[in-house]
C-alpha cells in the first residue's frame, strides 16, 4: 500500500531485458513432439535431446542414443526478420530448411515419415 493513498505499489515490468534462454512455446513443443511421437511409432527414431541457450532453443532426434542425431532443429529468434528463425538440419550439418514458420520447416521430416509409413 502507498503511504498516503492507500493504493497499491505498482513497479513496471522490466521490458527491456533481453530473456535469459530462448525456449519453445507450448504449441511448438506440441507440434514438435507430436512429429517425434509418430516417428517413434515409425521406428524411425528411439531418443531425443532439448537444449536452450540465451540463443537458441534446440531439439534433436536420434536413431539410437549413442549416435549423432538425423534431425536437428533450431529455434533462433534473433533470425525472425531475416531468413526465419527456424532451421532444420540433417545428419552432420547440412541445412535441409530454413524459415519463417515451423510447419514448413518441418515439411521434409513429414514427407519422409509418409515414405517410412508408405514402404
Amino acid at each position: 500500500m502507498g503511504p498516503t493513498s492507500g493504493a497499491p505499489n505498482i513497479l513496471p515490468f522490466p521490458g527491456n531485458r533481453a530473456p535469459l534462454q530462448t525456449g519453445f512455446d507450448r504449441h511448438e513443443l506440441t507440434r514438435i513432439l507430436d512429429l517425434y511421437g509418430r516417428m517413434v511409432a515409425a521406428g524411425e527414431w528411439r531418443d531425443y535431446a532439448m537444449d536452450f541457450t540465451r540463443d537458441c532453443a534446440v531439439f534433436a532426434a536420434f536413431r539410437r542414443t549413442a549416435e549423432v542425431p538425423q534431425m536437428r532443429l533450431e529455434k533462433r529468434p534473433s533470425l525472425r526478420n531475416r531468413q526465419g528463425m527456424w532451421t532444420l538440419f540433417g545428419e552432420g550439418v547440412q541445412v535441409l530448411k530454413r524459415g519463417h514458420e515451423l510447419a514448413g520447416v518441418l515439411a521434409p521430416i513429414e514427407r519422409r515419415l509418409v515414405k517410412a509409413i508408405d514402404g
